[in-house]
């Protein structure tokens, strides 16, 4: 009987969430809830098994692991793509990579960002522990209403999209870049396209919603964030390395800015990180795409292309010219 680890249901859900039925009937399935950071650890907590579904970017899975999991011989994860997947590397051990492709709408992260903002406006998080503690509006600072201000979005993709018209609904004015950003996509969401230098110095609230990449990496840094009003939001629900950590902090530590983070250049963050400590922010554990309704259709086609696998007719398959091999 073949063996699948389930690695990163780190909030425990994934065994209710889907029917697992199918596949535990020709399989043994084992849930892993913990992140296993170390990669000997991971190695020795994967020998054994056929099968490892991955949740997106969680666990690392380069090529230096890949090479020591002598029995893996398929690989899925969720989502379209996963950058912590050294894919060739798997093709060369001739294991076959699989995804999943959402049908479902991009709406989790952008109502995630919008909420983060909302509650950094008006400082809610602060608020209901001052409330729980017994106090009242003491120590609260006075929040500011969005209405009239301007967001800045860095990234006018779908997710950018979708934060356009949220911020019109909250009568809010628009404006937006990114390196590949044209006049008609910003026209087409109701955005006006600015220059970088305008889109930090203009905004008083900042949304990132861009993919990691070589030229993203550390693309908000010290210069960014000096250049943005005092009193304004900075917002990542995107990756947390398209963010200079240090600049980020001492911006927050200096009382210049408050920042809405769902994500972090570690993830889980660690227990001693200074983010966890620095004033000024909200804080939520990479919970943008992850809502109830988007999990379950991940786990349900990831179910799809084990038992597809299994049966001899793989799908989904991210690196077809491993089929040649087998």
């Amino acid at each position: 009987m073949a063996r699948v680890a389930v690695l990163d249901d780190w909030q425990g859900e994934a065994e209710s969430l889907a029917d697992w039925s199918a596949l535990k009937a020709r399989a043994e399935v084992v849930f892993f809830r913990d992140a296993i950071a170390d990669p000997d650890a991971l190695v020795s907590a994967l020998a054994g098994f056929d099968v490892v579904l991955a949740m997106r970017e969680r666990s690392a899975l380069p090529g230096t692991t890949i090479r020591r999991l002598a029995d893996l011989r398929l690989l899925t994860f969720t989502g379209v793509r996963n950058a912590a997947v050294d894919i060739p590397a798997a093709t060369a051990q001739g294991v076959v990579v699989c995804n999943t492709v959402p049908s479902m709408p991009v709406d989790g992260t952008p109502e995630l960002a919008f909420g983060l903002l909302v509650a950094c406006a008006r400082h809610i998080p602060l608020a209901d522990a001052r409330i729980r503690a017994g106090g009242f509006q003491a120590g609260v600072p006075l929040g500011q209403d969005l209405a009239g201000r301007t967001l800045g979005i860095l990234g006018l993709g779908d997710i950018g999209g979708r934060m356009a018209r949220y911020a019109q609904a909250f009568d809010m004015k628009v404006i937006a870049w990114s390196q590949n950003l044209t006049e008609a996509r910003a026209r087409e969401v109701g955005a006006r396209r600015v220059s970088k230098d305008e889109l930090f110095a203009a905004a008083d609230a900042l949304t990132i919603h861009l993919r990691l990449s070589p030229r993203t990496r550390g693309l908000v840094g010290a210069a960014e964030i000096g250049r943005m009003k005092p009193g304004a939001i900075l917002l990542n629900t995107s990756r947390g390395p398209i963010v200079d950590q240090a600049a980020l902090l001492a911006a927050l530590h200096a009382g210049r800015i408050m920042a809405g983070l769902d994500v972090f250049e570690a993830e889980p963050l660690p227990s001693d990180h200074p983010l966890r400590t620095a004033p000024n922010t909200v804080l939520t554990p990479h919970l943008g795409y992850v809502t109830r309704q988007n999990m379950a259709e991940l786990y349900q086609a990831s179910i799809g292309n084990i038992l597809a696998w299994l049966a001899g007719s793989p799908i989904n398959v991210v690196n077809p010219e491993v089929l040649a091999q087998q």
